[in-house]
Order: structure tokens, then sequence, then C-alpha cells
């Protein structure tokens, strides 16, 4: 045994090297891939684009998503070096840094569904992927921890990709299917920088009331989807009184080990994968990584397996909780931009909507704040319209969604006619808005 487990370590020594002779081993004109958040290894995505900046690497598309730390990639002068370079920056979905520097133009955001990404990169034929890790095990496995997320899938629809690891001795090492040999790694470098944390988000009286129109929609009993931001959590903090709930998320995120504590997350009672949390990345505070490290309770798994429909819908009384940002009469949701302002991004929403609908008593459920106020003029706006603002990027279709959720109460909307869908908006919009909702609907013939 100490045989085989020197062998692995000297594999590791020889793979070991620098960032910067890390990334040499990209090839010139590859698609490079990354995790997001977490998952993104600062040291080798720094060494890779000052190489793609000073010309010694061209030709290359570069994917990322939720990028949360600034680097050499979020400069400026950096990246009109990289794109000089006939080099391409791709976004999947938008975090804070990458929506500004999408609308800057700097970045190309790719449209596409979160189950189907490890699929599409096939026509991309990736080359290259760029991710931290947890340290190694005496079998020579490192786990990817937090973040399978996307990359996972992508390796494995990518026989010829060579796999570049940081190695983070604060990554948790997880369960589920999200590992790799140190024979499947091309090479290795080592940096200990902390995770990025989420900080706490105060809850507002609208997310309170949010949360407890949706609470009052989910069984006990039921399988949990929960997203990023303040309606989730406060969803969250309202499901007190409810029993045996199961978790199959895309995310796993803080309120739910805060759910766990009380005894109310029990897993009992799913059918698909009993006893188990699923979900395919972790983004929250010290608490939860603690909590899924090395925790049999949790399987981090591939997008590709997490995200999709047909697993989803194997768990009756799948709760599915997103936000979007504007609806019109007829139910379609604009989940992804403001206008044609990039905001975020499409992620797993339509993956969950439609596994929801699958499952056995599912519901999909779309919240967002009846109004927001204007940036330029200030005044006060409905987010229930008669018509999307010009160049919206319509996220879930109106044959599609199920509940729309605002601080004044529930639209359920699917199987509803068009007259029967308007009022049922109309009557969950902002109070000032809604005579003219009416009217608009009528000129529409809604009404």
């Amino acid at each position: 045994m100490n045989a085989v487990i020197n062998k692995w370590k000297e594999l590791y020594n020889q793979k070991l090297m620098t960032p910067e002779d890390a990334v040499s081993h990209i090839p010139q004109g590859a698609f490079i891939a990354v995790p997001l958040g977490n998952g993104q290894p600062p040291s080798l995505i720094n060494a890779m684009a000052l190489k793609m900046a000073s010309g010694d690497l061209r030709g290359c598309e570069y994917l990322c998503a939720i990028s949360s730390r600034i680097m050499e990639l979020h400069k400026p002068d950096v990246i009109a070096n990289i794109t000089k370079n006939n080099n391409v920056l791709d976004v999947m979905y938008n975090g804070p840094l990458d929506r500004y520097f999408v609308n800057s133009g700097a970045y190309s955001y790719v449209p596409h569904r979160l189950f189907d990404g490890p699929k599409m990169i096939e026509v991309a034929n990736m080359k290259a992927a760029l991710i931290t890790v947890s340290p190694m095990d005496e079998h020579g496995y490192f786990s990817t921890g937090l973040n399978p997320d996307y990359i996972y899938g992508f390796i494995n629809h990518s026989p010829n990709c060579r796999i570049i690891a940081e190695v983070n001795a604060n990554m948790p090492r997880t369960y589920g299917h999200n590992h790799f040999h140190i024979t499947e790694l091309t090479a290795i470098t080592e940096n200990n920088v902390p995770l990025v944390e989420l900080p706490e988000i105060p809850l507002n009286e609208k997310d309170n009331l949010i949360g407890q129109y949706v609470a009052d929609l989910v069984p006990d009993g039921a399988c949990l989807q929960l997203g990023i931001g303040s309606i989730p959590n406060a969803v969250a903090q309202h499901l007190s009184d409810k029993k045996d709930l199961g978790i199959h998320s895309e995310m796993l995120c803080d309120s739910m080990v805060d759910l766990y504590d009380k005894g109310i997350i029990t897993c009992t009672r799913k059918q698909f994968m009993p006893k188990k949390w699923i979900a395919c990345f972790a983004l929250g505070s010290k608490k939860l990584y603690s909590f899924v490290k090395e925790n049999p309770l949790v399987e981090m798994h591939s997008c590709e397996f997490v995200n999709d429909p047909y697993n989803i819908g194997l768990n009756d009384n799948v709760i599915a909780i997103n936000s979007t940002l504007e609806v019109d009469l007829t139910g379609q949701c604009v989940s992804e931009s403001i206008g044609r302002s990039m905001y975020s991004g499409a992620g797993g929403q339509i993956d969950f909507i439609e596994g929801a609908w699958r499952s056995k008593g599912g519901k999909a459920i779309l919240a967002l704040y009846s109004t927001y106020s204007d940036k330029e003029s200030g005044e006060q706006k409905s987010r229930i319209t008669s018509m999307l603002k010009p160049g919206s990027y319509v996220t879930t279709g109106r044959n599609d969604v199920q509940y729309i959720v605002t601080e004044y109460g529930v639209a359920q909307l699917k199987g509803f006619n068009l007259r029967e869908r308007a009022n049922s908006l109309i009557n969950i919009a902002h109070p000032d808005f809604r005579n003219e909702l009416r009217e608009e609907a009528k000129k529409l013939k809604y009404l």
C-alpha cells in the first residue's frame, strides 16, 4: 500500500510546477474553460491572461461564469492586449464583475441552459480546463469540492482536454461524482487562497412577504431548489413549520444548513437519491463550506446530472424557487437582462421549471418585487408590464411559466388563458399600476 501511495506522490511532484509553466501546456488556439466562483483558480487564470496579453498565447477562446475575484482578466489594458492577439473572452452567467465587462463589449455572453452546457462543449472542442481542486488523497484523487458545476461535465465530453489544476487546501473535499485522478492531470500548481464567501444579505419587508407566499406553496416532504439572493433566503426563514424537506438543487446555500440544523431538512421522503443532498455547486459562507466537507449526506455532481429535468422529476413535490426581473401580461419572464443590458443568465432556471413540471405535485415559482426605481428618472415603475422592454431576452416562455409571486400575492398561470393570466398578474402588481395595466390589457384584447 505504501508503494502505491508513494507512486502517486512521486507523480504529483513530477507534475507540480509554477502557474506560468503550468499554463504553457495550453495549446495555441485552444478553447479554454474554468468553473464558476470558487472553482476558478486565480494563479492559473492570471498566468494565462498575461500569456494571452503578451502574445505568447493567441487565437484562444476563454469561457467563465460568476467571477468572484478581481484578476488580470478584469484589467482594461490586459483585456485590450488579449483581444488584440485574437483571443476571445466569453461568459456563461454574469456575476457583478462579469456583467460590467459583457455590457462594455469586452466579453461576450453565451446563451445556454445549464443542463445543456456540457454537451454544448462538444461543438467547441475544448482543449484546456483550469480548475481548483482539494488536496490529493492517498489514492491519488482530487475533489472538485464546491464546484463540479459545468466544468466536470465539460471535461467528460472533451477526451483530449488538458486538465491543469490549482490545489487549494481550503477547497473542501466532497462526495459524489466529481473527482479526478493524478494520472488525468496535465499539470499542477498550489495556491492556498481563502475561499470567497457571500456577504449576508439583509431582508426587507418585500422579501418577507414574498417568502411567506412562497412558503405557503411548499408542502411537507417537498424537495427544494433554491437560488442566490434575498428572496430565497426569505423563503427559507418561513419554512420553520415544515417537515422532512429534501434537497435537489443546482446550488447549495447557507439557509439550507440552517433548516437542517432545525431538523426541517431530512431528505427522508425523496424518491431519487433519498437521504442525500444533491447539487452541482455551493456558494455561501464558511459555515456552508464546513458543512459540505467530507459529509456523506452531501453529493456534488455535474450540472448535466443535477439539472437534468428527468432526474429532477423523479422526486415528488419538487419546489423550484427562482427570481426573475420582468413579466409581461402573457407570462413571458425576463430573468437575464434589463432591456438589452445583460444582468445575469439563464443558468438552471428553465431546467428546474421543466423538472418541477415533470414532478408529481411539483411547482416552479418565479419571484420578483412588483416595482423598481428607474436609475435615470428615479421614478417607481412596474415590473409587471403589458409589453417587455425593447431588446429584453425572454428566459422562461409563457408556455412554461407556472407560478409568479410578488409581495402582493401569487399568480398561477400554467393552463390558464390570456384573459385569466392578465387578470391574475394585474392582481399581484403594485396597486398604483393596476388601473393602467388593465387599460393596456384591454387595448391588447387580453381583457
